[in-house]
């Protein structure tokens, strides 16, 4: 157990961590497919929340505080706790609650590790296939322990790019007519419905790009320190480019972010790699 006397752990341990934990989280995520009943929804009434979710959020919490009692924790469904720590957890725990609920296996758990306001490490897993993502500052991204790497894409008619959309009906229209855009002009477009797995798609080269607006924290904390460690572009949400997530092999990047950026009033500062 980490001494709370001592500084955190350092970004690969935090890495290590985040992945340890969100393998067992997934243990309780699989078995409840299929039976776990929908319990609320969040941000409108086709965002649902479900006894996996909460049971999912729940365990996180308890194994990180049992390894790192010195840490706070900001979950998607129990929201923040001990937030003055420098050591600060960010938990998705179920990302792609609506394929859960569907019954579509494309979901995850996702967990980063932010020190004194700095992501530093993150993890995410694919419940369904049984992949680890991990990645920490400095030190590259990987799967399953192998180093992964985004796409040497240099033309945006080339590339395939993922994105997501709001469930708030409000802004799905515009979202529609960016990506009505885009179509014609990459080789592809493909929605899967986890943020956090596209994020690590990017970094393992399946998808050239990824953009999303109307993202949370959680949502995309792990797998952007995912895809700037594997080399990409990113990206991170903003007031100042109306709320715009982007990760893009570097060939790519300028042109993506000139098709999708419409409902951006000015260009952001906060870009990594």
């Amino acid at each position: 157990m980490h001494d709370p006397a001592t500084e955190p752990p350092t970004p690969a341990d935090l890495a290590a961590i985040a992945g340890r934990v969100a393998r067992e989280a997934a243990g309780t995520v699989a078995v409840m497919l299929g039976s776990a009943r929908r319990v609320g929804t969040k941000s409108s009434a086709t965002d649902v929340v479900t006894e996996a979710d909460l049971a999912s959020e729940a365990l996180i919490r308890r194994l990180l505080a049992e390894v790192t009692p010195d840490s706070g924790v900001l979950g998607e469904e129990q929201g923040a706790a001990s937030a003055g720590q420098r050591l600060q957890w960010v938990v998705d725990p179920l990302d792609g609650t609506v394929n859960f609920a569907y019954g579509v296996p494309i979901f995850a758990i996702s967990i980063a590790a932010a020190v004194d306001g700095d992501l530093v490490a993150g993890a995410v897993i694919d419940v369904g296939r049984g992949e680890l993502f991990t990645a920490s500052t400095g030190a590259g991204a990987r799967l399953d322990g192998e180093p992964i790497g985004v796409t040497s894409c240099t033309h945006l008619s080339q590339a395939l790019v993922a994105t997501g959309f709001s469930y708030r009906a409000e802004l799905r229209s515009t979202q529609g007519s960016i990506v009505a855009a885009l179509l014609p002009a990459a080789r592809d477009v493909r929605c899967f419905g986890s943020a956090a797995l596209e994020l690590c798609w990017v970094a393992a080269g399946r998808v050239d790009g990824y953009y999303e607006r109307d993202t949370k924290l959680w949502d995309h904390a792990a797998g952007s320190v995912i895809a700037a460690e594997a080399g990409a572009v990113t990206e991170l949400p903003c007031p100042e480019n109306d709320g715009l997530m982007i990760a893009a092999a570097p060939g790519i990047f300028e042109q993506l972010r000139l098709m999708v950026e419409p409902m951006t009033p000015q260009r952001p500062s906060s870009r990594h790699g």
